[in-house]
């Protein structure tokens, strides 16, 4: 497959790619199986007519179709990863030329966004950011004090509810006067003020004994999930059939015992404390990391196109509905749940995709400006777990990668990982404060930014 890169104004470029009369010919042979499996010839037996029947009938320029219609993505990301371009957004794709007959390549083209390029700023002795982890005997309480709400018992009580208790309760409600669908439990256990059920409900038990009913009348909001309830005006009956009490358990050795594998609370309360404060300094490399990428970015200057920036919130967006699907969930039940459209959702994760896209365009700058290279042994190191998991050797799985056109992602990775490194290692730590402080002080590439100054080639004011 040849292709050939045209760049054009606003980040974008023009990819002209010729596919091969030998891809094309498979594609085609393969459409035209497909069809023949499908049509119903005198003399054959369904499925079973040879696919030259299917171009014969057909016709070549019906099953070229076909086949282009099932070929375009798989050629479409060939030309990607022969091209060497990092892509944003859905491209445009046209057919230039189409072959008439077997033995005839097919060339088409598509225009799309892709990174910009920054001109770097300083990117090395920035200093950056640094939060201190918390105090450890306060984190240390908090995570021993949720082991005990986790460990507590309910035990009934002979008298008014108050928030922190526990109701059991059968329920039914009634919107104008009729029964709706989840709108009936029996046996329900309902903490007072877990926020649990809709606004309101919680708040008209506070007080309830067991044995006594009442009637609570709240307002579905607008924006509830089940759209015949969104707005509506429901009236429960409420059954109070035990009010329970939460008991935590006493902070000794016993509930060491029993929450843990250590037989000492001072045992557990260690051992807490070595894993939360594991936990909190990799979280604080992590920001720092971040904060010196960012400063890195903020140094550089990025042309971005807005349309890019729309783009990569677009990609954005199809990642978390993947995600919404892999767990059953439907876009527009999460968009329900949220009470916003598809569009405002990616209008709000703009300023994060532009971030995402300086900081990508830094980093492979400077990976750039300081030569890096991936060697054989990075890229075996970094298969290794997935290797493991896919039930093969690292090499075995990088030679598949480069005959599939792959590896050149993995390597990506790894420069952008060691060009990050690059930066956090020269940084010079500072603290948080001090480096918020920093940022509210003006200056004129400030107040220019604040007014809507755009950078255009040359500008180097």
């Amino acid at each position: 497959m040849q292709t050939t890169v045209s760049e054009l104004p606003g980040s974008r470029v023009r990819v002209e790619v010729e596919v091969p009369a030998a891809d094309v010919d498979r594609s085609v042979e393969r459409a035209a199986e497909a069809l023949a499996h499908e049509m119903k010839v005198p003399g054959f037996r369904k499925g079973k007519a040879p696919a030259s029947l299917a171009v014969q009938r057909l016709g070549y320029g019906t099953v070229l179709q076909e086949a282009i219609q099932e070929a375009l993505p798989e050629w479409y990301e060939r030309a990607l990863l022969d091209s060497g371009i990092a892509p944003i957004g859905d491209p445009g794709v046209e057919i230039v030329s189409a072959p008439e007959a077997e033995g005839e390549s097919l060339v088409f083209k598509f225009e799309i966004g892709v990174r910009p390029e920054a001109k770097l700023g300083e990117y090395k002795g920035l200093e950056v950011g640094r939060r201190e982890p918390e105090a450890q005997t306060e984190i240390v309480d908090r995570e021993i004090e949720r082991m005990r709400e986790a460990f507590a018992k309910l035990e009934p009580v002979e008298r008014p509810a108050a928030v922190g208790d526990a109701l059991l309760i059968d329920f039914e409600g009634l919107v104008d006067g009729k029964a709706f669908e989840g709108g009936a439990a029996t046996d329900y256990l309902l903490e007072l003020g877990g926020n649990q059920l809709i606004e309101g409900f919680e708040e008209q038990l506070s007080g309830a004994s067991a044995g006594e009913s009442r009637q609570v009348e709240v307002s579905f909001p607008p924006d509830y999930p089940a759209e015949q309830l969104a707005g509506a005006d429901a009236v429960f009956g409420v059954e109070v059939k035990e009010v329970r009490e939460k008991v935590l358990p006493d902070l000794d050795d016993d509930f060491a015992s029993d929450a843990s594998e250590f037989d000492t609370l001072e045992e557990l309360r260690a051992d807490v404390g070595a894993r939360l404060s594991k936990a909190l300094d990799e979280r604080v490399e992590q920001d720092f990391r971040i904060a010196a990428v960012d400063a890195a970015a903020e140094a550089a200057t990025v042309p971005l196109p807005e349309d890019l920036a729309t783009a990569r919130a677009m990609e954005r967006w199809g990642r978390v509905e993947r995600q919404l699907a892999a767990r059953g969930m439907s876009p527009d039940a999460y968009l329900q749940m949220k009470g916003k459209t598809r569009e405002e959702i990616i209008e709000e994760s703009r300023p994060d995709a532009e971030r995402e896209l300086k900081r990508e365009s830094v980093l492979a700058a400077i990976a750039e400006a300081e030569g890096i290279e991936v060697s054989e042994e990075e890229l075996l190191e970094a298969l290794a777990h997935t290797a493991e998991h896919e039930d093969t050797t690292p090499e075995k799985l990088l030679e598949r990668l480069r005959e599939s056109g792959r590896e050149a992602m993995i390597s990506e990775d790894i420069r952008f990982r060691k060009a990050i490194d690059l930066v956090v290692e020269a940084a010079k730590p500072i603290p948080v404060e001090q480096a918020e402080a920093r940022e509210k002080i003006w200056t004129p590439e400030k107040e220019r930014e604040e007014k809507g100054s755009l950078w255009t080639p040359g500008d180097d004011s």
